[in-house]
């Protein structure tokens, strides 16, 4: 079992940046894919970024690519998620999730992964 707990998240300016982290519980994190998703008023949950259990490789949803940097410590059971230059359009509850397992893959589907922590609420004003 995976207990996730992300927090960071709060009201920022657009062009602003947030770091938001994701602690974990339980023994297998380190061998546990993550990743983050978002879910804004309205519409449906979409991928943001994952990565590998090792951190040794990382995938982004074209629209955060180059902006967004997902990075993990697996010695304190966590990740994170930097965002720079963000937009309003980005405001959402953003989601940690982990793959059980996971191994040297990353994976951008909701449903791939086993555990959701409750989310946190990014507002990005314009």
């Amino acid at each position: 079992q995976v207990q996730l707990v992300e927090a960071g998240g709060g009201l920022v300016q657009a062009g602003g940046s947030l770091r938001l982290s994701c602690a974990a519980s339980g023994r297998t994190f380190s061998s546990n894919a993550m990743g983050w998703f978002r879910q804004a008023p309205g519409k449906e949950r979409e991928f943001v970024a994952s990565i590998t259990w090792s951190g040794g490789n990382t995938y982004y949803a074209d629209s955060v690519k180059g902006r967004f940097t997902i990075s993990r410590d697996n010695a304190k059971n966590t990740v994170y998620l930097q965002m720079n230059s963000l937009k309003p359009e980005e405001t959402a509850v953003y989601y940690c999730a982990a793959k059980e397992g996971g191994g040297s893959y990353y994976y951008t589907i909701g449903w791939e992964y086993d555990y959701w922590g409750q989310g946190t609420q990014v507002t990005v004003s314009s």
